[in-house]
C-alpha cells in the first residue's frame, strides 16, 4: 500500500511571506530613520550616515540568521555569534531610545505628551521588530521546504530466491538464512520468483568478482559480496551461492 502523507492543516502562503517582508522592511525604515540622525549627531560625514544604521541592524538581521544555521556549531562558535547578536541589538535599541528621548526633551507640544521613559520603550519596537521579522521568514522558509511526514512503516525489501542449483562439490555450502518450506499442495504453474529481479547477469558478476579473488587463496562469501555491492550491484543469497560456486570451479581449472 502507498505511504499515507500527512500534511500540515495550514501552510505559508505569498500573503504571509508579504506580510512578514513589509514588517520587517517598517521596523527597518523606522530604526534607519533614528539611526540615521544619531550618525549626524556623532559628526559622521553626512554623505556616508547611511551606513551607520546599515552596520547595526545589518547585524541584528544577519545574527539571527546565524543563529538559526549555526545552532548546532560548537559552544564557542555560538557564543561569538551571540556577542555579536547582543551587542547590535544592544545599540540599536539604545540609540532608538536616547534619539526619541532627546527630541522628546526638546519638543514642547501642547498635545499629548509621553514622558520620557514611555517614549523611549515605544522607540525600541523598532529594532525589535526588525529582529522578528526576519526570525519569522526564516521559520516560514523551513517550514515550507521541510519533507512531509509519512504514517506509513517501511517495508522490508523482500530478497530474491532464484532456487538454482550450484554443480559440483560446492552444493554442500551453507546459506545463511533457512530455505522456504515447499508448499503442500503442488500446483502445475511454475513458481514466480519474489523480489526485485537481478541487478546484473551472472557474466557479469563475474567479471567483478575476479579482481578480488585473485587477492585471496579462497574466494569468501564476504569478500564476493563486497566486490559486488562496490560495484553498485546487488546479490541474493542464491546468487552468491552460485557465483562462488563457478569462481572455484574456474580456480580449479574445470
Amino acid at each position: 500500500m502507498p505511504p499515507s502523507t500527512r500534511t500540515t492543516a495550514h501552510q505559508a502562503t505569498a500573503w504571509d511571506r508579504a506580510a512578514v517582508a513589509l514588517l520587517g522592511a517598517a521596523g527597518c525604515t523606522l530604526s534607519y530613520d533614528s539611526l540615521q540622525q544619531i550618525a549626524i549627531a556623532i559628526h559622521i560625514r553626512p554623505a556616508l550616515t547611511y551606513l551607520f544604521p546599515l552596520v547595526i541592524d545589518g547585524f541584528i538581521a544577519y545574527g539571527v540568521r546565524a543563529l538559526l544555521v549555526l545552532r548546532t556549531a560548537p559552544f564557542r562558535a555560538r557564543l561569538y555569534i551571540w556577542t555579536l547578536f547582543a551587542a547590535a541589538t544592544t545599540a540599536s535599541v539604545w540609540a532608538n531610545a536616547l534619539h526619541a528621548v532627546r527630541l522628546n526633551q526638546q519638543t514642547h507640544i501642547t498635545g499629548l505628551h509621553l514622558d520620557d521613559t514611555t517614549v523611549g520603550i515605544l522607540s525600541t519596537i523598532a529594532p525589535l521588530a526588525l529582529a522578528g521579522a526576519v526570525h519569522l521568514h526564516i521559520l516560514i522558509t523551513r517550514a515550507d521546504n521541510a519533507p512531509p511526514a509519512t504514517g506509513a512503516v517501511t517495508q522490508p525489501e523482500t530478497v530474491e530466491h532464484q532456487h538454482e542449483t550450484p554443480v559440483g562439490p560446492e552444493q554442500e555450502i551453507q546459506h545463511t538464512r533457512p530455505e522456504p518450506t515447499p508448499a503442500r499442495h503442488e500446483t502445475a504453474h511454475p513458481a514466480r520468483r519474489i523480489g526485485r529481479p537481478p541487478s546484473a547477469e551472472l557474466d557479469e558478476l563475474l567479471i567483478l568478482a575476479r579482481p578480488a579473488c585473485q587477492l585471496h587463496e579462497i574466494p569468501t562469501r564476504a569478500v564476493v559480496r563486497e566486490a559486488i555491492r562496490a560495484a553498485g550491484h546487488t546479490i541474493s543469497e542464491d546468487r552468491l551461492t552460485q557465483l562462488i560456486a563457478t569462481l572455484r570451479r574456474e580456480r580449479d581449472g574445470h
